[in-house]
């Protein structure tokens, strides 16, 4: 058996309608795991993820939660830890631009609640079980702006920031009781959530310059890191962030 399948495997997916979670859920269950999915708004057999999933010969199964509710997250974490997955992959989030001298406060809230306490509350559920069991793999989805600072976005730069460190406080916690606890921090990929900067033709052009690999990323180049920090594979991997960003970092 290859340390990269995932077969008899359960993976919980967040933010998995659309975007960086879509492309993650679907090399998850080519890789042999059936899936959950989570979304604020996801129909019970996942619409086209879902079609993607079980065209892999994989079970998926949807799941609908407001990330910016906590109550509603509590909900979600108490269902999803009764399935006893053997993957979390902590992807759903949101982003709010505008500079910081005017960036409302409700704005910062939704973002910390969303991108990173949301993201503390499933993992605790979750972890739980994961820990009694003695195995299990956490992921989460950092950002480049884990390690910089970005521009216009001071709340999801913070949340951002915020997971890389709630990552490595995990792994120190938990990987001597064989649980997993890692992230992937994505570069500038072509989402729903860079489509403002992606519509600059500056920023744009600007961004692309420093790129090495000389193009925006896509939602499946985030596959193989997914299934490689899912896997037995990285069974002494732990508390990492890990770039995949086209060289960006390394500019």
């Amino acid at each position: 058996m290859s340390a990269f399948d995932l077969s008899g495997r359960l993976a919980v997916v967040t933010g998995a309608r659309r975007g960086i979670g879509f492309g993650i859920a679907e090399a998850l269950a080519e890789a042999g795991a059936d899936i959950v999915g989570v979304s604020s708004s996801l129909e019970p057999d996942g619409g086209e993820i879902g079609a993607r999933v079980r065209a892999h010969g994989r079970d998926f199964r949807g799941l609908a939660a407001d990330f910016a509710d906590p109550a509603a997250v509590d909900r979600l974490g108490d269902e999803l830890a009764a399935l006893a997955p053997d993957i979390l992959v902590n992807n759903a989030g949101t982003i709010r631009r505008a500079p910081a001298a005017e960036h409302p406060i409700d704005w910062w809230t939704e973002v910390l609640q969303v991108d990173l306490t949301s993201q503390f509350q499933l993992t605790q559920a979750v972890g739980r079980g994961m820990l009694e069991r003695g195995r299990g793999k956490v992921i989460f989805t950092a950002s480049l702006l884990s390690f910089q600072g970005g521009i216009n976005v001071p709340g999801y730069a913070a949340a951002k920031s915020g997971v890389s460190g709630l990552t490595k406080a995990l792994a120190n916690e938990w990987a001597s009781r064989g649980v997993n606890v890692n992230a992937i921090a994505p570069g500038y990929i072509a989402t729903d959530n860079t489509q403002a900067l992606q519509d600059d033709p500056d920023r744009s052009r600007s961004i692309l310059e420093r790129i090495p690999a000389a193009r925006w990323g896509r939602p499946a180049d985030l596959g193989g890191a997914a299934v490689f920090l899912a896997s037995p594979a990285s069974d002494y991997v732990s508390g990492v962030v890990l770039p995949v960003d086209g060289g960006w970092l390394g500019r």
